[in-house]
């Protein structure tokens, strides 16, 4: 170990020699040169300056060299280079010259560079070198940023130029286009558009933040060429896919929503400072508005087809049933309907059932195309957004109560003054009324369960409306159906010379026609509403007996007195009979309603008639009939009875033969007995 220290110093001692050696020939050296130092910086001086003259000498061809070869970097760097030179000896002559050749080669590299930002099918490297050179000879950055940005902007209109032509021909299938340019569906246009136009946008925006970072205010001019470009874009994306409103698109339309919402929501990376999450999201929330509306619109096409179809049906002709067997009795009790009474064959229950199903079966569809939307796969679907605006006002109010407000001003409509078959009448009554009280909230049950809506809609207001409608239709067809009887009673009496008739022998045809017309409103009634509560009849009233005898009976009790004041004392004992009162769901009130306002027209005719002796039978013998067989109809019969009463007493007071000269009620009734 000592034989090592020993070694490793001798080692030092001499290093340390060496070093001393050298620094000795160090001064030695510097000694001998000392006197030549500034002769070398002068050399080295004057062989820079010889170099940069040089380089000025040679920069013409150097920058033409560069120009022939497209080589605009290294012009350009050639030219900051010397540009320094020429300016510190442009005073002199001959260099004068050289600076101005630069120069138009200069110009000549700006213009070239100028042309590269105005040819839309220059790659990115050299629209990033052509604004960096043109940064680096001195142009501003303002109307660098305007022309990089029209540039870009030439590329997406290109862009959407190809999906605008995507909506005509979509629009248009039929328009004759010279570029063959072939219609794609929804998923292929999505395509096109998010692997066209999106990453465009997003290289532009790279490429600005790359070129233009350190420029104060470029972003807000970068997001405001942003937006507008966007917004166009998205305008037509969203009348594309809206214009797909077949049923069979429906699972192409929601994976092409799916898709555009994916692929634009993931180029928010690209675009800082704009939220396409939303604008997105818009775009999908109006795309599905679209697609709701146009499934409410079809809804609404079935039912007005539907409403024609049974409007139809009703209006066809009427078969007549085979007359019933002697001695039948209907359901009530009563006497059926004299053979040949006409009676519809339709089934308004069949029609009534048949309409409704189709009402719930086309909401079931629609509700069915629209459920795709919400399948939880979809990235949108899951979105509050989405969900909230969906349930509420797309599901709820743009086609559940849209619908049935729909429904319900359809059937509205016909409650005004508009020609319609009665019958139509009755059976939209029967359908509000099924409606109010029981198809709508079984259907709103059904939305919640398909959708999975925790809120229950207030119902209240349609179905009020509803029983409303129902009203109101019931009521025009009491009217209807009352004022066609007042015409054919009306006309009865009117056309008649009742001074000239001959003794009567059989019933008015038109008589047996108002029974006729009764019965078959009592069918028609019958199979949509209840029969509802009928007054007992009392022990007088299950008589036989006509106006006739009544009234004669009357007229012998009160023989001394004026056959006007008799009438007025019958009046003081008789119930006042209310024609309007509100009609009720029920075959009873229809009935009594009709046959009331009939026989009350029957009445103010015959007031405004004079009578023979056997004008007044023949009065007397039609009145006889009606009684026979209107009182099964009506819920109080007294009211038929009373109001016949007063016809017979109306027309006794306009007989010209007084005392009046009234038939048997024996032979009265054998007329009546052989119709």
């Amino acid at each position: 170990m000592r034989v090592d220290f020993k070694s490793m110093e001798e080692e030092m001692d001499q290093l340390a020699e060496s070093m001393s050696s050298i620094t000795r020939f160090s001064n030695q050296i510097s000694e001998k040169l000392r006197s030549r130092r500034q002769e070398v910086a002068s050399l080295s001086a004057t062989h820079s300056t010889l170099q940069k003259l040089e380089c000025v000498l040679e920069l013409p061809d150097r920058l033409k060299e560069s120009v022939q070869e497209e080589e605009y970097t290294k012009a350009i760097h050639h030219w900051n280079k010397a540009n320094a030179s020429l300016k510190y000896y442009r005073d002199m002559p001959s260099f004068a010259g050289i600076q101005e050749d630069c120069e138009e080669i200069i110009c000549l590299i700006q213009h070239k560079l100028e042309q590269r930002l105005q040819d839309p099918d220059v790659s990115a490297e050299q629209l990033s070198e052509s604004v960096r050179l043109l940064q680096e000879l001195g142009n501003p950055a303002d109307n660098l940023i305007q022309t990089f940005l029209a540039h870009e902007a030439v590329k997406l209109d290109k862009s959407l130029e190809v999906l605008r032509a995507q909506v005509h021909l979509c629009q248009d299938p039929t328009k004759v286009n010279a570029d063959s340019v072939v219609l794609m569906d929804s998923l292929e246009f999505i395509d096109e558009a998010c692997n066209g136009f999106v990453p465009i946008l997003a290289d532009t925006a790279t490429l600005f933040y790359q070129l233009f970072a350190d420029h104060q205010g470029g972003e807000v001019i970068l997001n405001d060429w942003i937006t507008e470009h966007l917004e166009e874009y998205l305008n037509i994306v969203k009348t594309r896919l809206s214009l797909d409103k077949e049923e069979r698109e429906s699972v192409i339309l929601v994976r092409a929503l799916d898709r555009f919402y994916k692929k634009l929501s993931a180029a928010t990376r690209n675009l800082p400072g704009l939220d396409t999450c939303q604008a997105s999201l818009n775009v999908v929330l109006a795309v599905t508005e679209a697609c709701v509306d146009a499934t409410a619109a079809n809804m609404e096409a079935e039912l007005r087809e539907n409403v024609l179809a049974a409007r139809q049906a009703i209006a066809a002709p009427r078969t007549r049933m085979p007359p019933p067997a002697e001695g039948a009795v209907n359901s009530g009790g009563g006497a059926v309907a004299p053979p040949g009474a006409a009676t519809s064959g339709i089934n308004l229950i069949e029609m009534v059932n048949s309409l409704q199903d189709q009402i719930v079966d086309s909401l079931k569809t629609a509700l069915g195309r629209l459920k795709m939307f919400t399948d939880p796969e979809l990235t949108f679907s899951v979105k509050s957004g989405f969900r909230s605006r969906f349930s509420r006002d797309l599901i709820w109010n743009s086609i559940f109560f849209k619908q049935f407000w729909f429904i319900r001003d359809t059937c509205h409509k016909f409650t005004g003054d508009v020609t319609v078959p009665p019958a139509l009448l009755l059976l939209l009554s029967r359908t509000c009324l099924d409606l109010h009280v029981s198809t709508i909230p079984f259907l709103a049950t059904y939305t919640q369960d398909e959708f999975g809506l925790s809120e229950s809609p207030n119902l209240s207001k349609i179905c009020t409306s509803m029983a409303s409608t129902s009203q109101l239709l019931l009521e025009r067809y009491v009217q209807v159906e009352s004022g066609d009887l007042s015409v054919l009673l009306g006309k009865s009496v009117e056309a008649r010379d009742w001074l000239s008739s001959v003794e009567p022998r059989s019933v008015r045809a038109v008589m047996k026609r108002i029974v006729e017309d009764v019965n078959l409103i009592d069918s028609q009634v019958g199979q949509l509403y209840e029969e509802g509560n009928k007054k007992p009849r009392s022990g007088e009233s299950t008589r036989r007996l006509g106006g006739a005898s009544r009234a004669r009976s009357v007229f012998s009790n009160y023989g001394n007195l004026d056959s006007s004041l008799a009438t007025n004392i019958q009046k003081l004992f008789s119930e006042r009979i209310d024609f309007f009162t509100p009609v009720k769901p029920t075959k009873v009130s229809v009935l009594t309603l009709i046959i009331k306002l009939g026989l009350k027209t029957l009445l103010e005719c015959v007031r405004l008639k004079t009578f023979s002796k056997y004008g007044l039978q023949q009065i007397q013998v039609d009145c006889h009939y009606l009684q026979l067989h209107l009182w099964k109809f009506v819920q109080d019969e007294d009211v038929v009875h009373h109001l016949l009463d007063e016809i017979m007493y109306s027309a006794v007071l306009r007989s010209l033969h007084q005392p009046p000269v009234l038939m048997e009620a024996s032979v009265v009734e054998v007329i009546c007995d052989k119709v």
